[in-house]
């Protein structure tokens, strides 16, 4: 079932959007994510993904960890990541009410880690983050660089047990130029893997696109600028996809 996953990311507790995943360029939309949470909620949405951007940072991310139970008692289904390093923390996140927990930079730098946490909780629970500029994953939120491809690292998490990947394309996260919905089916097609699309959702156009590659993997897609600053309707968005 395709899937809209409207995005809370937090800072320091607040609701914020960056563009490009730079701190320096930072919106604040909210003082209350669990209100913020409940607005998505009531206009359809089933699932929140929600970022812990301090902890992507490497930041404690307290008000972060703090608010996450909160949001976890919505009647909604939470992804949630960023910083996420070790199986210590993936139980955490879990423990709070966590649906499904995102391992990004931890699957660059400790792949096993990966294959240890789809083992122990499963791959309905753990799903991995592929931050991507140019055709090169970034790690830490965003500004280090690796030596892998999108695809190569999709294809050693699948061999890891990962089911499901979400591909951001950095070069067009938070300044609405257009979701990267062919980068997103070739990454499937070429792992095998599902892959949420995010980054750069600017219409319900970008939306529907996303859909119509349902069958070539694209098995969601994350929004969030377009939505705080209403060039989409949730309520709508999410009656698109489902007729």
């Amino acid at each position: 079932m395709f899937t809209i996953y409207p995005a809370i990311d937090l800072r320091n507790g607040r609701v914020v959007r960056l563009q490009y995943g730079d701190p320096n360029k930072q919106t604040i939309f909210g003082d209350d994510p669990a209100a913020m949470g409940r607005k998505w909620l009531d206009a359809g949405a089933e699932w929140l993904h929600v970022v812990n951007l301090d902890g992507a940072f490497d930041e404690k991310g307290a008000a972060n960890w703090a608010v996450l139970p909160e949001l976890c008692r919505l009647r909604a289904k939470v992804q949630f990541g960023g910083g996420i390093r070790t199986l210590a923390d993936v139980e955490r996140a879990l423990a709070a009410g966590v649906n499904r927990v995102i391992l990004g930079t931890a699957a660059v730098e400790n792949p096993d880690l990966v294959a240890e946490a789809v083992a122990r909780f499963g791959a309905e629970q753990v799903v991995v983050g592929i931050d991507a500029r140019d055709g090169v994953v970034k790690t830490r939120g965003w500004v280090q660089d690796t030596a892998v491809s999108p695809a190569q690292l999709g294809q050693q998490m699948k061999e890891r047990g990962v089911q499901t990947v979400i591909y951001t394309d950095i070069s067009r996260d938070g300044v609405l130029t257009g979701v990267n919905a062919a980068a997103t089916a070739q990454l499937a097609q070429k792992t095998g893997l599902n892959v949420i699309a995010s980054g750069g959702v600017a219409s319900l156009d970008d939306i529907l696109r996303c859909h119509a590659l349902y069958r070539q993997g694209v098995t969601g897609v994350i929004m969030g600028r377009a939505l705080y600053d209403g060039k989409i309707d949730l309520a709508q968005a999410v009656t698109a996809v489902s007729s």
